[in-house]
């Protein structure tokens, strides 16, 4: 069986709110299970994909910092 995670997530998250998405990545954080961690790097790649330069940016500083 071939499951696309990128297909499913957006596919299960596709015109949610603000609200709805923020209660989302929370769960998925709180949890902390393995097995959400694909579903948030869907979401990050999304953000990525739709990011200006200044806001990609903006991602890594914050991503550096939270890594040091």
């Amino acid at each position: 069986m071939d499951i696309n995670i990128r297909n499913a997530v957006i596919h299960n998250i596709s015109g949610n709110s603000q609200d709805q998405l923020r209660d989302t990545i929370i769960d998925a954080i709180q949890r902390g299970e393995e097995k959400l961690l694909p579903g948030l790097g869907v979401l990050f790649e999304v953000i990525w994909q739709n990011a200006d330069e200044q806001e990609k940016n903006m991602m890594l500083g914050t991503l550096e910092q939270g890594l040091k």
